[in-house]
């Protein structure tokens, strides 16, 4: 049973909505007086409140934290502001399938529907960028998106149509071809006077369309050159008697220069000898559209007269005016050539019926195949040696689930009903070789069986894109949502483990709390642990790429991994000679490794073997895996197999989605396949499974070939650990997260540093204002609303250029630098981060 629409669990989510009025703000105020009371009180009677109930209290602050942030990750609750009623207007825009984004007019971001996230670059670090920004770097489009910005300023509708070669994503899959995106902005309605006007701005792509259309009328001029040059005439003539279009052929024989002729110019009465126009005015009176043979001489344009034959058909419409008729004409003054004419035409009509890019067939009444052309036997992969086609039931060639659908489009074509949906179905035996199938009948004549016409199209490679770009889409929604959780979860594990640290430096190992202090920490950098897992699915983490020699890398993991697979499993390692090198990151590429062996052990309770085998794999030989998606290059190929209980084709589907486990509850968390898949992903490799159940199962991993540059496999000098943390430099402290901010100025003043606080981009430029500027380092995190961090650093540096600055984030690097542009003057620590950590990126960057 289909879900419905509205169903929680399907429906889109908006990726910003901020709410136009308060909500719960009150309750948070309330909450932090009275914690900020509860502090004093502490603070005030501290000589009078026994040291046991003090840490009795706090251990109950931490443990009602900690259950408040895994109810809070399980859906126990929600904060307010998700809570908002859904009303119909919301339902609508969520549910849109084009991206909307809601704005005041000078570009203020007040709502984004989930639909616009799809957009390449339509998310930037986790933030919604607004149309204008989306489009930006894009030439193409600056003055479709300028005129579209005036008209949002002004208040007005407009819609542009824009085409970018190579579309907003830019990859080299897409590289030259034309992406269309229809860009509309309109004013909304005023709901609250004291609000600025919003506007309303829509993303769609069109490209599909354009094409459709592109191709529409490549098939029209197709088919237009086809009557042009056909061995017959043709023309069409309104109710008036005005030629409207004749083609090619019919210009010759009348001595028409097709090239200025223009439709209405010559009438009937110029072109028929006598009386003879009106036999082609008359139609039927009763509207019944019927094909009449007329035999008449036509004018030619030099005045001598031509006997020809003609197919005509005309009828009257519903209120009893003429139609156009439509008219083919037949030379017949050729005599003794008319044969030989007729026998050349049978020879061009042979050959274009051979020639066509499609199956055609003609069935008798009951389905029998009577005639087929040369394509036919290729597209349903027919060999002459099992049997002849002639009078095979065409139901027989395809799959038993489509035969229903054919039959009764076979028996319409039989009945000449005029509109037949096409069949699409699968050949039989043929795994997901498609077609869809085109039914019409024809005139069953005397000397002839065939009724009915069948043209097929080969549907499998379009069908197999179609699931690709679907598993694509999935995989990549699943990504940004693993990518969001890890990042929101890394702002709270840095304030645990950062509070954590502070609380141990007045606790030392004798101390009673300090068990629980380390417990708290450690289940802390457990999570943290999870955290970076979803970072490597959603290819967010930090990879530091090296050199590698692939079956080195893999002989020093033997030892381990035989430990690891017990002493029932044997391990077999084989390496091809003279194996590529690649470019990847040894630590994450060794954790594919492990975490492929260990299901491999888990997949063979009673024992087996595990086959580790790597080889080259030229240009030429990838094309032979015949894996969607992976495109024509040289790979150093890893292969992992093991002689387990194997896979079904539904688990096959699922395997890398982030926690989707087929082990028992408590043995496994779900995360190692989707991690595998996000460093190979990363590396910009390609894994593959194949499964076959009762067999075994084997991943395929293919990492592209790297050619070093001279000099390149030479190893940066690792820098010596920084001994003295502290400090007396002023730092101004850049971060929205309230407990992320308060532990960090924290950590920083307790070495002597002198801390300014900020929560917002904005409110850090009012800071530098106030203390004109005077500050050695700054820390900022790259997410923040409105102003973000690389913004806050652009406008910084215009003021002071050789400002030293330390990134903060949840995401990886290499994310974080494709938004700044001076990345080689900034650095960057990721979140989570501890005490120690902090103190020493912020000394090692002030000592350079």
């Amino acid at each position: 049973m289909a879900a419905s629409p509205l169903d929680e669990n399907i429906y889109p989510e908006p990726l910003v909505s901020r709410p136009r009025g308060g909500s719960g703000l009150w309750r948070v105020v309330a909450l932090a007086i009275f914690l900020i009371a509860l502090a004093s009180a502490y603070a005030i009677f501290s000589d009078r409140i026994p040291a046991d109930a003090m840490l009795l209290a706090l251990g109950l602050l931490a443990v009602v934290g900690v259950f408040c942030l895994f109810a809070l990750a399980a859906g126990l609750f929600r904060f307010a502001g998700n809570e908002e009623k859904r009303t119909l207007a919301s339902v609508i825009v969520d549910s849109l399938p084009f991206g909307a984004v809601v704005t005041d007019r000078e570009g203020k971001i007040s709502y984004v529907n989930a639909e616009y996230g799809n957009f390449a670059g339509g998310i930037s670090n986790g933030v919604p960028v607004s149309v204008t920004r989306l489009f930006a770097g894009q030439p193409e489009a600056s003055e479709a998106v300028y005129r579209l910005s005036r008209a949002a300023q002004d208040g007005r509708s407009a819609t542009e149509d824009i085409r970018l070669v190579g579309g907003l994503d830019g990859t080299a899959a897409d590289f030259g071809r034309p992406f269309w995106y229809r860009v509309a902005v309109r004013p909304l309605p005023e709901i609250d006077r004291s609000e600025k006007p919003l506007v309303l701005w829509s993303v769609e792509e069109i490209t599909r369309d354009r094409e459709r259309q592109e191709n529409a009328f490549l098939e029209l001029q197709r088919a237009i050159d086809y009557l042009d040059h056909a061995p017959a005439g043709f023309f069409s003539a309104d109710a008036d008697g005005r030629v409207q279009y004749l083609n090619s052929t019919l210009a010759d024989w009348l001595g028409y220069d097709l090239a200025e002729f223009e439709a209405g110019t010559v009438r009937l009465t110029d072109i028929c000898r006598g009386d003879s126009a009106s036999l082609l005015m008359r139609g039927r009176g009763d509207g019944e559209i019927r094909t009449e043979i007329i035999d008449i001489d036509f004018v030619r344009r030099n005045g001598t007269s031509m006997a020809v034959r003609l197919l005509h058909r005309a009828a009257r419409l519903a209120d009893g005016e003429l139609g156009e008729t439509r008219t083919l004409v037949l030379d017949r003054s050729r005599g003794a050539d008319s044969e030989e004419a007729l026998r050349a035409a049978e020879v061009r009509f042979s050959r274009f019926f051979n020639d066509t890019p499609f199956a055609i067939t003609t069935l008798d009444g009951e389905g029998r195949i009577v005639r087929t052309n040369a394509p036919f036997s290729r597209i349903f992969n027919w060999s002459g040696e099992q049997q002849t086609l002639e009078n095979l039931p065409m139901a027989n060639l395809i799959a038993d689930n489509s035969r229903a659908a054919f039959q009764v489009a076979v028996t319409a074509a039989t009945q000449h009903r005029s509109e037949i949906a096409p069949v699409d179905a699968l050949l039989a035996g043929e795994g997901d070789h498609a077609v869809r199938l085109y039914v019409s009948g024809s005139e069953q004549s005397e000397d002839s069986a065939e009724q009915v016409n069948v043209y097929a199209l080969d549907m499998t490679d379009q069908r197999k894109l179609e699931a690709q770009f679907a598993q694509g889409q999935k995989m990549q929604a699943v990504g940004q949502l693993a990518g969001g959780v890890a990042h929101d979860f890394n702002n709270v594990l840095t304030a645990i483990i950062g509070f954590s640290d502070l609380l141990l430096l007045k606790h030392k190992p004798g101390d009673p709390s300090f068990g629980d202090l380390m417990s708290i920490k450690q289940s802390a950098n457990r999570a943290a642990g999870l955290t970076r897992q979803l970072l490597a699915f959603s290819r967010r983490q930090t990879l530091r790429p090296q050199i590698l020699e692939i079956p080195t890398n893999i002989d020093d993991l033997t030892v381990l991994l035989k430990r690891l697979i017990g002493e029932t499993i044997t391990l077999e390692v084989n390496h091809s000679d003279k194996i590529w090198p690649v470019r990847a990151d040894l630590v994450q590429l060794e954790q594919v490794i492990v975490n492929l062996v260990v299901n491999a052990r888990d997949a063979m309770p009673n024992g087996g073997k595990i086959s580790i085998r790597t080889g080259n794999v030229t240009a030429a030989q990838s094309t032979d895996f015949h894996f969607t998606g992976m495109p024509t290059a040289d790979y150093v190929l890893i292969e992992v197999e093991d002689t387990g209980t194997g896979m079904t084709p539904q688990v096959l589907e699922k395997i890398f989605e982030p926690f989707f486990s087929t082990k028992e509850l408590g043995k496994g968390t779900g995360l190692g396949l989707s991690t595998v898949y996000g460093i190979v992903k990363q590396t910009e490799g390609y894994i593959y499974p194949v499964s076959q159940v009762g067999v075994g199962t084997t991943f395929k991993i293919f990492l592209p070939r790297h050619v070093p540059a001279e000099g390149e496999l030479t190893q940066k000098a690792v820098a010596a650990p920084v001994k003295d943390l502290t400090g007396h430099e002023r730092i101004l402290l850049v971060e929205d997260e309230e407990s992320v901010r308060a532990f960090s100025a924290r950590a920083l003043k307790t070495t002597g540093y002198e801390v300014f606080e900020a929560d917002s981009g904005e409110e850090a430029l009012e800071v530098l204002e106030e203390i004109g500027y005077e500050v050695d380092l700054i820390i900022s995190d790259v997410v923040m609303p409105e102003m973000d961090g690389p913004a806050l650093l652009k406008r910084v540096r215009q003021t002071k250029p050789d400002i030293k600055v330390i990134f903060v984030s949840g995401y990886a690097e290499e994310s974080v630098r494709k938004d700044i542009e001076d990345d080689q003057s900034v650095e960057f620590l990721p979140k989570p981060y501890s005490l120690d950590q902090i103190n020493s990126k912020v000394k090692e960057v002030l000592a350079e």
